[in-house]
């Protein structure tokens, strides 16, 4: 079931867009953002304050806090990537059915992070009854990529203070801190300040996500790594050293990168035909490689949108995952933008590159 935002009567607009996006400063942008983002036709439906960029935020003056490098996390994940490598390389001594496995858990891990974490539980762009949501609990801890609770209420705080200190991946800090970097060192005072600070209410309620949250690492250890690796090894004989290098470590990592792509190249490769204020674009790669998440620009612009995209699933499986749970009664609500509001914004703040169809 798809619900539409209620069309509202366009209230005059508060500020006209004066200069060009070229040629538009860092500040005026930031002056502009909040009067776009709260336009009541095209926040609508949506209840979520929390992943509405925040104008009142202001940076705090005075020198940055140092730097300070999480030695354990480098370490491992300069391990997990050299397992990976290992991975690919042995790739060709894996059978056709566990390369296909290996598949089936990458879209499995990504569903966890796109279909749950992200559009279902940070964004609520959609309502899933339970056994959709344990599904996607399960998928989550097989995505491993911290549990629900947590990556929602970052996600949450990303959107609310995108691209300044309190953004826990501020892609202002270049391309390797917004990627990975931002997991190697210890979080910015801000993101951690502006994190507590969220009404998070709603996560809590949820029994699912706590029930992970609270078993997290033995699901992980199970999910992530235990079925990936033994599901070969029991159904068709392949190798246990094989099924944790291939549908085990390389699955998982790249996953991870699919994921950090968002992150990192989405906000700074692309078109920005609905926002050219602000830095996340429309990444056709990372909408590939992410299962759907690289129409970024539209995201920022629309973020309780189900689908992330103005154009359907085409190179959004998703969306199309959770149409399907919609077809078979589990999922419904899905809060979609409408098309006159989706033109309106992108003859107002667009970059003249948008394609209708």
């Amino acid at each position: 079931m798809h619900v539409n935002s209620s069309v509202l009567q366009q209230n005059k607009r508060t500020r006209l867009l004066e200069d060009s996006c070229e040629n538009m400063t860092d500040t005026q942008r930031r002056n502009s953002y909040q009067t776009r983002q709260q336009n009541p036709e095209e926040i609508a439906e949506t209840s979520l304050d929390d992943d509405i960029f925040d104008e009142s935020y202001k940076e705090k003056d005075g020198p940055q806090p140092p730097r300070q490098i999480v030695w354990r996390n480098v370490v491992l994940m300069t391990f997990l990537h050299i397992g990976a490598v290992y991975g690919l390389i042995i790739i060709t001594s894996a059978s056709a059915l566990t390369v296909l496995w290996t598949c089936v858990c990458y879209v499995i891990s990504a569903l966890g992070v796109t279909a749950g974490a992200h559009r279902l539980w940070s964004h609520r762009s959609y309502k899933a009854k339970l056994p959709l949501r344990i599904f996607l609990a399960i998928a989550n801890s097989m995505a491993f990529q911290n549990d629900i609770f947590e990556w929602s209420r970052d996600h949450r705080v990303h959107h609310k203070y995108s691209e300044t200190s309190a953004d826990p991946h501020n892609a202002t800090r270049g391309f390797f801190f917004a990627h990975i970097g931002w997991l190697l060192v210890r979080k910015h005072p801000e993101v951690i300040e502006k994190g507590t600070k969220l009404d998070l209410s709603d996560l809590k309620a949820d029994e699912v996500v706590m029930f992970q949250r609270r078993y997290y690492k033995l699901s992980v250890v199970v999910m992530c790594f235990l079925v990936p690796m033994l599901v070969p090894w029991y159904l068709w004989g392949e190798s246990l050293w094989v099924g944790y290098f291939i549908p085990g470590l390389l699955r998982y990592t790249v996953v991870l990168n699919a994921t950090w792509l968002v992150n990192s190249a989405a906000h700074m490769w692309g078109m920005r035909p609905y926002d050219c204020n602000i830095n996340p674009r429309e990444n056709t790669f990372v909408a590939f490689s992410a299962v759907g998440e690289g129409f970024h620009n539209y995201h920022h612009t629309f973020p309780y949108d189900y689908a992330t995209s103005e154009y359907g699933s085409r190179l959004n499986i998703t969306k199309a995952f959770i149409d399907l749970m919609c077809y078979f009664g589990l999922a419904k609500d899905c809060k979609r933008v409408p098309h006159d509001t989706v033109m309106a914004r992108v003859r107002r703040t667009g970059d003249s590159s948008h394609k209708s169809g």
